[in-house]
């Protein structure tokens, strides 16, 4: 049930692991910066924007990645590219971690990924993403490949076939366009609509990683922010249980996610490490294996339960 037959691609951006068979590694987390409606900007013309307030958010992912063993990446959303390179200057000079641009239209995507390679912060930089609806994907591959861009994230989304299977059909026309592009890293994201149709993405992970074994991943924050009644019912609180119980059960078949806003850094880290956790020790049940890696969530967290399956496998 958990262990795929197909080989399993592993991506490094920036150090950092994606991908794998499930449970093997655990999911990396994508949270948003300077979003419409993110406090912290001041002014999007002026390219002003609360730098103490984003260092420390910065700081609140670098240190709950640490304490959980859960991966994280800040995606920086702009309008314009000139903005953009104020949100990667400011980045890169605070932290050494790797990062996302988010812009939606194709050009300016591309303008500012210029400035990001003029840098030479190809081996950091996610870009996100070539989309169905983009309006010269060749073209768009094609410059990438020139600036040297390393990782991108596809989105795979057929709006004629909205269930699994018309995403894995949107992901095999895509492949043949991307792949020219010769990139280390080809992430996929099977594009989540609202919370009830996020489970369609989940399986269409599953289905991606038996079929192509590439990374994979969703936004369940689509989903989740989306529902407004869960807050306008049950407050706050109701928000972030939804939030936080999307996002756990988002991890069972997914080697990223894209959690939305970093206000919910707090909420998603643990929730993600708790079911990261539970699946490598559902997987140990499948396959007698257990994570090498020192700081995965079993490992980091559960270091007495780990060292008791490990002497069990040897034993056995």
């Amino acid at each position: 049930m958990f262990r795929l037959a197909k080989e399993q691609k592993v991506c490094s951006v920036g150090g950092t692991t994606v991908g794998g068979q499930p449970g093997e590694n655990p999911p990396l987390l994508i949270g948003s910066m300077f979003q419409k409606g993110d406090r912290l900007v001041e002014s999007r013309k002026k390219r002003k924007f609360d730098k103490r307030r984003a260092t420390e958010r910065i700081r609140e992912m670098e240190r709950l990645s640490q304490e959980t063993g859960v991966p994280g990446m800040v995606a920086m959303v702009a309008n314009r590219p000139d903005e953009m390179k104020a949100y990667v200057d400011f980045f890169v000079g605070v932290t050494d971690m790797p990062f996302a641009i988010d812009i939606w239209v194709q050009e300016t995507r591309l303008q500012a990924t210029q400035y990001v390679a003029e840098l030479g912060l190809q081996d950091r930089l996610l870009y996100n993403s070539i989309t169905p609806w983009d309006e010269d994907i060749s073209a768009q591959v094609a410059a990438l490949k020139e600036m040297g861009i390393k990782h991108v994230v596809v989105q795979a989304f057929d709006a004629a076939d909205k269930l699994p299977s018309g995403r894995i059909t949107s992901l095999k026309e895509m492949l043949k366009l991307v792949e020219k592009g010769g990139f280390e890293s080809i992430l996929v994201d099977t594009a989540v609509m609202n919370l009830p149709t996020t489970a369609f993405s989940l399986l269409a992970n599953r289905r991606i990683k038996e079929q192509f074994g590439l990374p994979v991943g969703c936004a369940p924050s689509n989903g989740t922010y989306m529902w407004k009644k869960s807050g306008e019912t049950w407050g706050r609180q109701g928000f972030t249980a939804v939030d936080a119980s999307v996002h756990a059960i988002s991890a069972l078949w997914s080697d990223f996610l894209l959690f939305g806003p970093m206000t919910g850094t707090a909420r998603v880290f643990p929730a993600v490490a708790a079911t990261t956790a539970l699946l490598a020790t559902a997987t140990y049940d499948e396959v007698r294996f257990v994570p090498d890696n020192e700081n995965h969530p079993l490992n980091l967290l559960f270091p007495e339960v780990a060292s008791q399956l490990l002497e069990e496998t040897k034993e056995g």
